[in-house]
């Protein structure tokens, strides 16, 4: 007789083998799943997609493993099933505690089951299972930790890896050749600089769930998609609030470049902003400064999410350049600055390109309260916002309102090539 059929015979409860209540594990998983997040305070925190795919996969998987081995089998696809989540789970930041919270409340629930219908002349197959489901639980404990940390030491050592190494060198503008065949990544003679801002994720903000856990799942998408489009050959530098993303000029045409931005907002499932420049490669440290200044410049400036090139930001950065005439545009604002409603009106005003329906439908009023706005601050500034002229010097005003002295005091920089708006 074979270990495994003596093992399915010994554990009989109540007539019926032991794994019996455990056989749907479909209905039983999500029942726990219920159950965990209910009653064991890190699950809460987790993320929807978390819960809803991961942590129900891997609970199914678990409760399959347990069946197969209380039946006598050891059931290893189902062990690797494990430890690929528990890797996936460490490049995540899911907290490996969390996880374990989660097994052990399982295995209680599981056990709960088995014992349900269990009496007194079941003692012996009763001990038999306890025996066995500390078995399943140390191999589960063993394989979640041995992969989780095996992985989460790679993902610390990514930040000292070649591609990371080679990023810094080129902002830093220390790269060499020698660099280049020790890293084995090619330098490109020019490169697409975006500078990119990644707002927080909605569900960042839920008091419920873990913050942290839900910003480094948003910029390891982001990360994710640069790989799987561009196979080892897009650098960059980035947090979960935005950083530097270097892309070979002879490699992606500049008319690809917003649908890349656009590509990235829906992995990130956030509505990302960047200004990208170009330049060779030995002026890189150079426009990376320039293509966040612009950057900054979209933020402060509040304009829609999108990517901007140099083109479409020439005027505004021209006007942020110190001398009297920004001095004097800082002052045409300041009839309203005891009128806060009619300067936001301006702002959205024009950041809804002179829409009157859609600056009213931003600021929830009328768009009779938007035209007699508009007239008010036409009789307080002198500049009619109807008018060509009283648009071009408010427009004017509000970009170099948007920038005290000391942020336009900068160093003058070399002319750079800048890509040249996409047009249809």
């Amino acid at each position: 007789m074979t270990i495994a059929s003596s093992a399915r015979r010994d554990l009989i409860v109540s007539g019926q083998p032991v794994t019996s209540p455990l056989k749907d594990v479909r209905t039983l998983s999500r029942k726990m799943v219920g159950h965990f997040v209910e009653h064991i305070v890190p699950c809460r925190t987790l993320p929807g997609e978390a819960i809803n795919g991961d942590i129900t996969t891997i609970t199914r998987t678990c409760l399959e493993l347990a069946v197969s081995m209380l039946d006598g089998s050891d059931g290893p696809e189902r062990t690797q099933k494990l430890r690929t989540a528990a890797e996936g789970w460490a490049r995540e930041g899911i907290p490996i505690d969390t996880i374990h919270h989660a097994v052990h409340e399982g295995f209680k629930l599981g056990f709960d089951l088995v014992l349900a219908d269990a009496t007194a002349a079941d003692f012996d197959s009763i001990k038999s299972a306890s025996r066995r489901l500390l078995e399943i639980l140390d191999t589960i404990t063993a394989t979640v930790s041995h992969a989780y940390v095996k992985e989460l030491r790679a993902v610390v050592s990514d930040h000292h890896t070649a591609a990371h190494t080679l990023t810094s060198a080129l902002l830093g503008g220390n790269s060499t050749s020698t660099m280049a065949r020790e890293c084995g990544i090619e330098i490109a003679e020019s490169y697409w600089i975006l500078a990119v801002a990644i707002p927080a994720h909605p569900e960042e903000h839920n008091p419920r769930l873990d913050a942290k856990v839900v910003a480094r799942r948003k910029l390891r998408r982001i990360q994710a998609e640069l790989a799987k489009k561009y196979t080892g050959n897009a650098l960059s530098l980035l947090s979960v609030d935005g950083g530097t993303i270097l892309l070979p000029a002879t490699l992606v045409p500049n008319e690809d470049l917003d649908a890349l931005i656009d590509e990235l907002s829906r992995a990130a499932q956030v509505p990302i902003t960047a200004t990208v420049v170009t330049a060779p490669t030995s002026r890189i440290p150079g426009a990376t400064d320039q293509a966040h200044e612009l950057l900054d410049m979209v933020q402060r400036l509040q304009y829609a999410r999108g990517l901007y090139r140099f083109d479409q930001l020439a005027m505004e950065y021209q006007l942020t350049r110190p001398g009297p005439g920004l001095e004097w545009l800082r002052t045409i604002l300041a009839p309203l600055d005891e009128h806060p409603e009619l300067l936001e009106t301006l702002q959205r005003h024009f950041s809804h390109n002179l829409t009157r329906r859609r600056t009213a439908q931003a600021l929830h009023v009328h768009t009779n309260t938007v035209d007699y706005r508009l007239k008010r601050i036409g009789q307080l500034t002198g500049f009619d916002p109807t008018k060509l002229s009283g648009i071009w010097h408010l427009r004017a005003a509000l970009i170099a309102r948007g920038y005290p002295q000391h942020t336009t005091d900068t160093t003058s920089r070399p002319a750079l090539d800048q890509p040249t708006r996409t047009r249809p």
